[in-house]
């Protein structure tokens, strides 16, 4: 199945920065999108930023576009979303997610067209 397991979360303050990381083990995640989603106390689970299996496409949500960057490493079966200028709205549970390419039309920005789940990391941002 493969197994996802998200860091770099914690604590910072509002204008600050943080570079999380996803790590996939048990199976190879070259072929899937991988996307980074976040939940914050309160509200549904929302979509943040997407890669394609060939890292040359990315697709962001309209809050994020400009201070959020995805990016990833086939060759080591890494993901990471770096966070630029973040504020206390970016606050929530950041959970990374894998999604089948195959079949599949560009974006994947929908949760339930993604199979595989991280148990997510805390980003906590103070004004």
């Amino acid at each position: 199945q493969g197994q996802l397991v998200e860091s770099g979360g914690g604590l910072v303050q509002a204008g600050g920065s943080l570079r999380l990381s996803c790590a996939a083990s048990g199976r190879t995640f070259s072929t899937y999108a991988m996307g980074w989603f976040r939940q914050a106390p309160g509200k549904e689970r929302e979509f943040v930023a997407a890669i394609w299996w060939r890292g040359g496409s990315t697709y962001y949500t309209d809050s994020v576009k400009g201070r959020f960057t995805i990016s990833r490493d086939n060759a080591k079966n890494i993901v990471y979303l770096q966070m630029n200028s973040l504020q206390p709205e970016d606050t929530a549970v950041y959970y990374c997610a894998a999604a089948p390419a195959n079949g599949r039309s560009w974006p994947l920005f929908r949760s339930y067209e993604y199979t595989n789940w991280g148990q997510g990391t805390q980003v906590t941002v103070s004004s």
